[in-house]
């Protein structure tokens, strides 16, 4: 049998078993449908895994693309292990025969996210020319073994983000947050070792902490991490402040602190480690860590060593065993706007560009050295002529952890189903649009600035909406409009408030008559309901009333009970909490909170009224934001809860930014549906990499690093008591100053928008 073949036929027995068949559509059982969510610029994360040669001068003709255009594939790892001794681990490994009369194969460990849900897959690569011989062509047809590693039976991780993986001897040691540490705004993410002939799965992390970014030392005695310990997640979003812990990767026993304020750590031997910080100066820089031989390891009797200088930012460093030569780190200098991988000669102490000079207008993350110091892998977008295979999706389907409820990531913020399952309306800055379930006949439906949508529920083809900018004062006028979607004209909505007032966030009564939104034309944002039809001019009345915020009003299905957020707890703080209330102003209780600070956004109800479904940072943060592109939020997650506020269940497992979820009563088989359209891979970088300190302003990305938002508040205060300053982005994050004891809030409109 032929190499492909034996391949197929693996992959075809292997993930048989992890199929089932779907619920028939339009038979969802109790609190079964469909929701669907935002997460930011993640439908445009086309990415693969590139290496360069670490060597040769960098060109695009010796850039290798590794990864195979399925999905979105990163955070690669060269693993020391030959691939048969790899295969032969392999729970399948009689499905798999490694090719004969090949040469040695390039292999790869790396995060992927087909098939609905984040994995850790196994690619080796062999080719059949020698490689002074290969061509860029015959670089891009090898042929593929290609396995999971972490297969949902076998390790009883479920649904869950996996991230970061490193072979270490027959153990895969990687990040994953499948276990509730039963704490609100408390991170799920733990370091977790996996033995790949028999399954058997240990947590390294101790309980009740958290754990980012792993890294095992040349001979696999040590890991090291970077972690808030016990001190917990505090909202911070750029650094984390999180400090090196090392412990041993067999049990995670023997765990020491080594250095304070340090993240992504790396090892050249096992006593040198590489990490990032923000340095004195406010550069993001490298720094060496060596740990004493002779006496007990503590933050005292580590000497540290600042590496990279000042005048850029470098981070994300990448070592290779015993080699004392160099380091690849990712950077980003003042006088560009994307983010490259460079080398750092650390005998020379200079640096050696090798992505700008191969895709100068993209972004590049999270570099890794083979174990021979000869290849320089990362990952970035694809590009059409790389032989991308991944769509534009309408529709990704994100893999369920609930029988009988599919989950769907919408290209769209703001994203709800009609009444009948057939159309979708959203946002895109500026403007409303509706497209067909099936990705066909898209139509801008409103050409203004607007925010939030809602279906009529009985007037075929009506769609409310928040018309005006986001984000913006209690005396900014923002109106409540009605829009026709199925009238061509210019004129096919009508204004249904006329007070010239912030008024936002409309949800129509089930029987279609009234609807409750949020106005300030109290002078506070508090919760009023109107006619549907002639509004504000036919009757009007107040339902909340106070000194505070609510928002983001949902109408429940049977008519009973009304969902909001609010801030009326600590009115101004940016904390937000989810309540509900009779529409008669009676019965109002809070439902759930996400601890000290925490957000709770977004409520929308099951088709049945029995449970809630809403965004917030209940789960903490997953990741070091820095290894990624620009997320607002990056804790933002999906979850539901029952109206009695027991059975809190997470949906979403990520390190991204998920919100305004929104649930349809039909039930829609877990399938992803195609984009009409093809947008071209892009994304920003994080903002506040765009910060300069030699200039002490902002950088402002261009290029190809497009616009994925909408306006942006940032609500400056000292004691929490606030003026806002509006910039052109949109954004929602908590950033403390320990000196100045100020806070910085960002707000961005999927968990906040207010």
């Amino acid at each position: 049998m032929k190499p492909q073949s034996l391949y197929a036929s693996f992959l075809l027995r292997f993930f048989f078993a992890l199929l089932c068949t779907a619920a028939p559509e339009n038979e969802a059982p109790s609190n079964g449908g469909t929701i669907v969510f935002t997460t930011l610029g993640r439908p445009d994360y086309d990415w693969d895994i590139f290496t360069l040669p670490a060597s040769d001068p960098p060109s695009p003709s010796n850039e290798l693309r590794v990864t195979d255009g399925e999905s979105v594939n990163y955070n690669g790892h060269f693993p020391s292990s030959s691939p048969s001794s790899v295969l032969s681990l392999l729970h399948n490994r009689s499905l798999i025969q490694v090719p004969e009369a090949s040469l040695p194969a390039l292999q790869l460990i790396y995060v992927t996210e087909r098939n609905g849900t984040s994995n850790i897959y196994y690619d080796a690569l062999y080719y059949s020319t020698p490689r002074s011989t290969r061509s860029r062509s015959a670089l891009e047809i090898p042929v593929r073994l290609q396995a999971p590693l972490l297969g949902l039976e076998g390790n009883k991780n479920r649904v869950s983000m996996k991230d970061k993986p490193s072979l270490s001897g027959e153990n895969l040691i990687y990040v994953s947050n499948h276990e509730d540490p039963g704490e609100p705004r408390t991170s799920w993410a733990a370091v977790y070792s996996t033995h790949l002939g028999t399954g058997l799965t240990r947590r390294l992390t101790p309980y009740g902490i958290a754990d980012f970014s792993p890294a095992v030392s040349p001979s696999g005695v040590w890991t090291a991490v970077a972690s808030y310990g016990r001190d917990g997640w505090d909202g911070e979003v750029e650094e984390l402040n999180t400090d090196i812990y090392v412990f041993l990767t067999r049990d995670g026993s023997h765990r020491v602190k080594v250095v304070e304020h340090g993240g992504w750590p790396c090892w050249v031997d096992d006593s040198t480690l590489y990490f990032h910080r923000r340095s004195e100066d406010q550069w993001i820089s490298v720094y060496k860590a060596i740990l004493p031989k002779d006496k007990p390891v503590s933050t005292e009797s580590v000497s540290i060593q600042r590496v990279t200088p000042p005048g850029l930012h470098a981070f994300t460093p990448a070592t290779s065993p015993g080699n004392y030569k160099f380091i690849a780190v990712a950077t980003r200098r003042p006088n560009s706007d994307f983010r490259h991988i460079e080398l750092f000669d650390t005998v020379k102490n200079e640096f050696i560009e090798l992505t700008r000079h191969v895709s100068p207008t993209s972004h590049h993350l999270n570099p890794f050295i083979s174990p021979d110091s000869t290849r320089v892998g990362y990952h970035k977008c694809r590009g059409g002529s790389n032989g991308g295979k991944t769509p534009q999706l309408l529709l990704e389907n994100v893999k369920s952890p609930v029988p009988n409820l599919s989950l769907f990531r919408v290209e769209g913020s703001f994203p709800t189903f009609s009444p009948t399952g057939d159309r979708i309306a959203y946002v895109e800055f500026p403007g409303i649009y509706v497209v067909n379930r099936d990705g066909s006949n898209l139509r801008q439906v409103f050409p203004l600035n607007a925010f939030a949508t809602a279906w009529d529920p009985i007037r075929k083809g009506i769609v409310y909406t928040s018309a005006g900018p986001e984000f913006s004062s209690v005396s900014t006028e923002v109106d409540i409009v009605a829009i026709d979607v199925d009238d061509v004209s210019q004129s096919n909505y009508k204004r249904l408030t006329l007070d010239g007032k912030n008024n936002a966030f409309p949800s129509p009564s089930p029987d279609g008559k009234q609807i409750v939104f949020r106005s300030s034309r109290s002078g506070y944002k508090n919760l009023y309901i109107m006619d549907a039809i002639k509004g504000e001019a036919g009757g009007i009345e107040r339902l909340t009333d106070g000194p505070w915020t609510d928002t983001m009003c949902n109408w429940s299905p049977n008519g009973e009970w009304i969902a909001f957020a609010s801030d009326r707890h600590n009115p101004g703080s940016g904390s937000f909490e989810l309540y509900l209330i009779h529409p008669n102003g009676t019965g109002l209780r809070k439902l759930i909170s996400s601890g000290s600070s925490g957000r709770t956004n977004h409520p929308s109800f099951s088709p049945d009224g029995k449970l809630i479904v809403f965004t917030t940072d209940y789960g903490g943060i997953s990741a070091e934001p820095i290894s990624l592109p620009h997320h607002f939020q990056p804790y933002g997650e999906i979850y539901t809860i029952k109206l009695d506020g027991s059975e809190l269940k997470r949906l979403t497992y990520n390190s991204y930014e998920d919100g305004t979820p929104t649930w349809s009563p039909f039930y829609i088989d877990a399938v992803d549906v195609e984009w009409p359209r093809k947008t071209q891979c892009a994304f920003e970088d994080c903002h506040w990499l765009n910060e300069m300190p030699s200039r002490g302003t902002m950088v402002e990305p261009s290029g190809l690093a497009k616009p994925q938002c909408g306006v942006t508040c940032m609500h400056r205060s000292s004691n929490r008591q606030a003026s806002t300053v509006c910039r052109n982005r949109a954004t929602m994050a908590m950033k403390f100053n320990p000196k100045s004891h100020t806070y910085t809030q960002i707000f961005h409109f999927n968990l906040n928008q207010s």
